[in-house]
């Protein structure tokens, strides 16, 4: 429900996000924070609290999770997060697949955090690097193949189409210019002698497997608007306010139904005084939200690369006071945020794998140490 009523009752500050005198933000918002929103300014930190169930949330380091797919030829990326219109995964391969798969429930976007390679598809192959978005529709046929051991490749499965965001005020290429995008060069891969090529078709986490006389990627030439890409975050524009730190959803880079990815990157700090440079204290009321560190840093406060956390919808969580007043002590010193940061914002809760859990409770709940 849409409403233009905005109504105040005690103390709140003029500024939205900013002057908080000592108080705490804590935005209650609805749809991802383009619906109603309501300010909470509390006197404590609301992200202090013992929690106990299965909304807990999980945090845990990539290190930490081994999918198969690192030792195993044969092996597949480890499940970490699902619902009904996605699949997070990690994969690790450090060895070329020997097998293609081609994936019949939904499109897949892969986001490279280390190594370099190719992924060779029926479209031709598609080189990728440390930064990139890797595009790969629904029954497309592929298989990768990585450059080294030392890969890491953070893997969203949707159910529906994924897509970008409609165009704004500020037109087709901002934040995201398709016009930047790398496509695959058609070639055709020559058999190299065996008597048949193994395609996985990937269906509800199994396979089936389907085997042909020929390499099938035999493809001579491909035309239309249906093939795979890659983008690297280098290439996103970032959008900046000089006087509010802007909400999650300006950093949209691709949505599914129910599933939306952004991109959190550099870009010049808030420069107003008394601005909030940190995004406020919140509770998601409609989406869970995952945080995968790609690296960088926040006002000299290292990003720890490769951790990974979960937030379920109506959650309190947010960065931690003691960060929050370093930000205000060195304004004048710090003129940009350094974060490398993939967000995942889901419609429906995520339930984490048996492995997520058992890693996150084997580090005892452990969040990455923050030297402020």
């Amino acid at each position: 429900m849409e409403s233009f009523i905005q109504l105040r009752s005690g103390t709140t500050p003029r500024r939205i996000h900013a002057d908080l005198d000592g108080l705490k933000d804590d935005e209650l918002g609805r749809a991802g924070f383009t619906g109603r929103t309501a300010h909470l300014y509390r006197r404590h930190d609301p992200t202090q609290f013992r929690v106990k169930g299965p909304l807990a949330g999980v945090d845990v380091a990539a290190s930490a999770l081994t999918p198969t797919d690192k030792d195993d030829l044969a092996g597949t990326p480890l499940l970490m997060f699902s619902n009904a219109d996605c699949r997070i995964s990690l994969s690790m391969r450090g060895r070329p697949a020997p097998f293609y798969v081609r994936n019949v429930d939904g499109d897949e976007l892969y986001f490279v955090h280390r190594g370099t390679g190719t992924f060779v598809t029926e479209f031709g192959a598609l080189p990728y690097r440390p930064g990139d978005w890797v595009y790969i529709p629904k029954a497309t046929t592929y298989r990768q193949v990585p450059d080294d051991a030392d890969t890491c490749l953070l893997l969203i499965e949707a159910t529906e189409e994924f897509r970008v965001p409609e165009a704004g005020e500020l037109g087709r290429h901002f934040p995201f210019d398709s016009g930047l995008v790398t496509i695959p060069e058609a070639a055709v891969v020559e058999d190299d002698g065996r008597d048949e090529y193994e395609v996985r078709l990937l269906h509800s986490g199994e396979h089936t497997s389907v085997y042909y006389p020929h390499d099938p990627c035999d493809v001579e030439g491909w035309r239309g608007d249906n093939f795979p890409f890659s983008f690297n975050i280098a290439d996103y524009h970032v959008l900046t306010s000089a006087s509010v730190h802007l909400p999650p959803t300006v950093h949209l880079f691709m949505q599914a139904t129910g599933v939306y990815v952004l991109n959190f990157l550099p870009r010049a700090a808030e420069s107003a005084p008394g601005t909030e440079r940190f995004p406020w204290y919140h509770r998601n009321a409609d989406y869970d939200e995952i945080a995968f560190y790609h690296g960088g840093s926040v006002f000299g406060i290292p990003m720890p690369p490769g951790w990974i956390s979960h937030a379920p919808q109506g959650m309190h969580h947010g960065a931690p006071e003691k960060a929050r007043e370093r930000s205000r002590r060195r304004f004048d010193t710090d003129t940009h945020v350094e974060w490398q940061i993939i967000a995942i914002d889901t419609r429906r809760r995520l339930t984490p794998s048996q492995a997520v859990r058992d890693a996150a409770a084997a580090a005892g709940g452990a969040e990455p140490e923050i030297q402020v």
